[in-house]
């Protein structure tokens, strides 16, 4: 660990020296001139006007479990020593109680400026309740790119506004050990395979029985990690109401439990089994799982908790769907509607979902929504990373797993209770997906 803080230390100290470096000051925009009080907007005389100010004071920024974040003081020094007139205070929650108080917090009229959204499918209801400010027009004026945000910013788009902007990102990719492939004599995965090959590939890498059983695949517990595949394409939302295109990732994850070539949904629920202690202790050839997972394999590593030999490829993707293609999820950042000092809560999320602070937060193995060359570069040559990490860790297109839409926290739910029925081979795949439709209807009000 303190390897790992000395690196990370090293890391935040040049990409703050290089975001004040390259902040130029032009970038910084003018307040507009107050209102005549007759006439409206008087132009100030052009031989002795002064120098508009741009924005100042003090903003309130709510964030969950603050001290956990690495990245966030050296973010917090590169915005303020770039924006001299504004200062941040952070309001800390509990990342347990988060979304709830913070819905309390708007709906109380809390005068803090702008927040963090931690699940990023609740940001629909917020916008529906009027509590997150347009951010369409600063975007506009200062030129900011929506398609360099990898297919997300998109997604907060609502009837014609931008309510919030993405800063960091989390999504699949496929974990492994390589001593399991060297042993089986097996090529390293590829970063371009589709669901098939994964397939395959973990019925050439099962080996042994009972104890000293080697798994080829793991597929943990979560709904997520069997219908996330039906969703890659970016067609499909776990929102629809016909939800056949789940079929052949569910048939898949049934033929493999039968096969023994992952370890049984039953057993994993049972025991309470958590995916990070089959792979850490060597039992798993390849795991599909989130970017995430990357610091808890590194941080066990270097503390001698495991001696695992690990590496990352890209996600498997079904057949027709792009290579680069992923599943991921998504942390915005918004303007409270009610806020008093939008201008200088703006220049804050222009900030942290700029280059400079994407490389900010890669430097704390945070995965950036603005994801760059540099910022994967710094992510993928830091210490304990895999050699391999960077063809991995690039990506095309993320989509959601949960998308911005009314009632989706219903739908997840109901989808899984009935993916451990399906996996635990209570009810078939049919009857399965016809019930996951009779009930998506219902909860979504469809015909």
């Amino acid at each position: 660990m303190k390897k790992l803080m000395a690196v990370l230390t090293c890391l935040t100290i040049a990409f703050s020296l290089a975001a004040c470096a390259n902040t130029p000051a032009d970038n910084i925009p003018v307040s507009t001139p107050a209102p005549d009080s007759v006439g409206g907007a008087k132009p100030a005389p052009e031989s002795d006007a002064a120098e508009p100010a741009a924005p100042a004071g003090n903003i309130r920024v709510a964030n969950w479990d603050t001290d956990t974040m690495i990245y966030m003081p050296p973010m917090l020094s590169a915005f303020e020593a770039a924006n001299p007139g504004i200062t941040v205070e952070i309001i800390d929650i509990p990342s347990a109680d988060y979304t709830q108080r913070l819905s309390v917090m708007l709906n109380g009229g809390s005068d803090f400026d702008a927040f963090w959204i931690k699940d990023g499918d609740t940001t629909k209801g917020l916008a529906d309740r009027g509590q997150l400010a347009d951010l369409s027009g600063y975007i506009a004026r200062d030129g900011i790119n929506l398609a360099d945000f990898s297919g997300l910013a998109e997604r907060f788009v609502m009837d014609g506004k931008t309510v919030a902007i993405p800063v960091s990102t989390g999504y699949y990719v496929l974990f492994y050990n390589k001593d399991i492939f060297d042993a089986a004599g097996e090529p390293y995965p590829s970063n371009d395979m589709t669901w098939a090959d994964w397939e395959a590939m973990c019925a050439r890498l099962t080996s042994g029985s009972g104890v000293d059983k080697k798994y080829g695949g793991l597929l943990h517990t979560w709904n997520a990690l069997v219908q996330n595949w039906g969703v890659q394409d970016g067609k499909h939302t776990i929102m629809d109401t016909d939800y056949s295109f789940f079929k052949p990732h569910y048939e898949m994850a049934l033929r493999m439990q039968d096969a023994g070539t992952i370890m049984d949904f039953g057993t994993l629920r049972s025991g309470n089994i958590h995916y990070s202690g089959p792979f850490l202790s060597g039992d798993i050839a390849t795991m599909p799982m989130g970017t995430w997972f990357i610091t808890t394999v590194i941080q066990r590593t270097q503390e001698g908790e495991s001696d695992i030999n690990w590496g990352i490829a890209a996600i498997p993707r079904p057949d027709g769907v792009p290579q680069g293609w992923t599943v991921g999820s998504v942390t915005p950042f918004a303007i409270n509607e009610a806020s008093g000092n939008k201008d200088a809560a703006w220049e804050f999320a222009k900030f942290i979902s700029s280059p400079e602070g994407a490389e900010l937060y890669a430097a704390g193995f945070a995965f950036p929504s603005r994801s760059t060359d540099a910022t994967l570069q710094a992510i993928a040559t830091s210490e304990g990373m895999p050699d391999d990490a960077l063809q991995a860790l690039k990506v095309a297109n993320i989509s959601l797993d949960r998308p911005m839409l009314d009632h989706v926290l219903e739908v997840n739910q109901m989808l899984g209770e009935q993916h451990g029925l399906i996996m635990l081979n209570e009810i078939s795949v049919d009857e399965g997906l016809a019930e996951m439709s009779r009930l998506s209807k219902e909860i979504q009000g469809a015909p």
